[in-house]
């Protein structure tokens, strides 16, 4: 392909904007109420907290569109965006309005990202098969910070400078994750402090946006504590956590018989038609286990220890697992689910689903964490799962493929699509381009955006 014309680009036409799909996902944010909640719920004293529920639609939509720290949120000022939306702010009032809320006003933007959700899941059916099964994820991530003046950065776990944030989303085999629940801690802190409130805040809201089946909690080595395994139970949640190899552990993998092994589907795998098996590098087994037996004897967890075994490609590396055999490095999970081992273990190994959900945050609104101050960042980043939620949302409603891609692709198929704006017969009307590869999946979504509002019920 090349360009036929020598151009001239001449900045001049008031009608035209750059994001013709973002007042379809903006209309059904504003139908399921987003506005009435922060109205509700949200009080940031001050000239800063003025007008909240203009503000914070607005920072919102800055990130549907791209926007990755304040001053990017200008993206929505320009051509023909005043005429489409009301209300339109300038990053510095936008980041003024986010220096001014304290943790208080943050857990209000937490009500209204939980309660938003719910509402969503009731016009778009982003928690399709709920009914029979529904997994809760939890992880937590550092958002590298630079400079001196960051509030809360510090060195964590990963040795990387910066802040941690927490998040809890909600998956199932038919629908893609939506974030639940989400927390910005300080660089420096424990992977699962704080787990067992976000796991209990998001199995409430799972309970209030749907009647689910089966709940399975899932998590890694990090969140190997009593105090998750309860939260879970609590919530009548069922848990499926990696567990630490500590002595205990590795004492009960090493009184697993030879035989009880079975050979899995794992990568390479190779399935001899022959002896009707698969050829693998891999194999499980589980044992009973009682876990926390160090805590006092009501906290004492007896479940099932399901483990994952490895063939190492060098058998002669030196042992990191105790005096088990070094030619095996192994996975072990503590679960209470009642599937068959080798179903077990294959649904622990999907939390990895939450990397994803990660990756699209940090490739969108976390790419920075974009105030000096703490709460600003921990704002921003509730905000950020609100704007995550309504596009997974606004894809499901334009096409079932579209509602599982990453945030990226349906950001450049539905929402940054050129448009213009004109006045035909004293009605408004948003021209977009001929032959667009994606017109029916955005004709479909501006059709569902546009329907009866949804009655607050919560």
């Amino acid at each position: 392909m090349r360009v036929c014309h020598s151009l001239d680009p001449v900045f001049d036409d008031p009608n035209l904007i750059a994001f013709g799909g973002l007042p379809a996902v903006m209309t059904l944010a504003e139908r399921v109420g987003l506005h009435d909640l922060v109205d509700e719920r949200v009080t940031v004293p001050g000239p800063a907290g003025a007008n909240a529920s203009v503000k914070v639609p607005a920072i919102v939509a800055g990130m549907i569109a791209g926007a990755d720290s304040i001053s990017d949120l200008d993206v929505l000022r320009h051509g023909g965006m005043g005429r489409v939306f009301t209300g339109l702010r300038s990053a510095t009032t936008l980041g003024t309005h986010l220096r001014g809320y304290r943790f208080g006003h943050v857990r209000q933007l937490d009500a209204v990202a939980a309660r938003l959700l719910v509402r969503l899941a009731r016009v778009s059916p982003i928690l399709a098969g709920a009914e029979h099964v529904a997994y809760v994820d939890v992880d937590d991530t550092v958002r590298e910070t630079h400079g001196y003046r960051k509030q809360g950065a510090a060195y964590g776990y990963s040795r990387v400078k910066g802040l941690n944030a927490q998040l809890a989303i909600v998956s199932t085999p038919l629908s893609a994750p939506v974030i639940a629940a989400t927390r910005l801690r300080k660089g420096n802190i424990d992977s699962g402090h704080g787990a067992a409130r976000l796991i209990g805040d998001t199995l409430a809201t799972l309970r209030r946006a749907t009647t689910p089946g089966l709940v399975v909690v899932r998590a890694d080595s990090a969140y190997f504590r009593h105090d998750v395994i309860a939260a879970a139970t609590a919530g009548g949640a069922r848990f499926s956590v990696t567990a630490r190899m500590n002595k205990a552990v590795v004492r009960a993998i090493a009184g697993i018989d030879e035989a009880a092994w079975t050979t899995i589907r794992y990568r390479d795998a190779i399935y001899d038609q022959a002896e009707q098996r698969w050829i693998s590098q891999a194999e499980v087994a589980e044992v009973p286990f009682t876990a926390f037996t160090s805590h006092r004897k009501a906290h004492h967890v007896t479940a099932r220890l399901i483990v994952r075994r490895v063939k190492r490609l060098n058998p002669h590396t030196a042992k990191t697992q105790g005096e088990l055999l070094p030619g095996y490095r192994y996975h072990p999970v503590f679960t209470n689910t009642t599937l068959a081992v080798v179903d077990a273990e294959a649904a622990h190994r999907d939390h990895a689903i939450i990397e994803a959900v990660i990756a699209d945050l940090k490739d969108g609104p976390l790419a920075h964490a974009p105030s000096g101050k703490f709460t600003a960042n921990a704002a921003w980043l509730a905000l950020a799962a609100i704007a995550f939620n309504l596009t997974r949302a606004a894809a499901r409603l334009a096409s079932t493929s579209l509602g599982r891609a990453r945030t990226a692709t349906v950001r450049r198929t539905l929402i940054q699509v050129a448009g213009r704006i004109a006045n035909q017969a004293r009605r408004w009307r948003l021209h977009l381009p001929r032959r667009w590869h994606w017109q029916d999946e955005l004709d479909t979504l501006y059709t569902a955006a546009l329907g009866p509002p949804i009655l607050a019920t919560s």
